[in-house]
């Protein structure tokens, strides 16, 4: 067994948790589309709770890297605030997928323990990121975290209508309308 193996594992679940949420990871699904054995992924992930918490770590991690990512490319705080629905704009694009944490959290009561804190932690950390963002717009230190909760559930929730009607145009307009009305600046 090799590291590319388990890379390839949590590849594939983190499409099959796009699609379908946590409900939707099945180990002999997942086996079978990355042409190994159930036991195998068993080998890299002892639990579904063990492979859902580690596919969501990534997910957030990922997303890290990529709002770290349009920071250094866009000094001026404003325009990476205008980047920012990019992020979940991708998922749509990628088969008219939902974000991950997204998915998960509507799922909220079914999750166990650590995939919770890991879904937790994307919401902090999108969060984290727009407060930052928006204080540095504001040109102060003070926390802007209730402006960046809306931010966050705002692109959340156009996600969510875009999906629902396969429409990505959709979710394109209803960004626009928040930076018309200056929630995106």
């Amino acid at each position: 067994m090799s590291s590319s193996s388990r890379e390839t594992i949590l590849t594939a679940a983190r499409r099959a948790a796009q699609a379908h949420g946590y409900n939707g990871l099945n180990f002999r699904d997942l086996a079978e589309e990355v042409g190994i054995k159930a036991a195998s992924v068993y080998y890299y992930f002892p639990s579904k709770a063990d492979l859902g918490a580690a596919v969501a770590r990534r997910y957030w991690e990922d997303t890290k890297a990529d709002l770290d990512v349009i920071r250094v490319e866009n000094p001026d705080p404003l325009m990476s605030l205008r980047r920012y629905p990019e992020i979940f704009r991708r998922s749509l694009e990628n088969g008219n997928r939902l974000c991950l944490c997204s998915f998960m959290s509507a799922e909220h009561d079914d999750l166990p323990e650590a995939v919770k804190r890991e879904v937790q932690i994307f919401t902090d950390v999108n969060v984290a990121w727009l407060d930052t963002v928006i204080s540095a717009i504001n040109g102060t230190s003070l926390s802007s975290s209730g402006r960046a909760r809306a931010i966050f559930a705002a692109i959340s929730g156009a996600q969510l209508m875009a999906r629902s009607r396969s429409d990505i145009a959709l979710f394109d307009e209803i960004i626009e309308s928040y930076r018309e009305a200056g929630l995106l600046g």
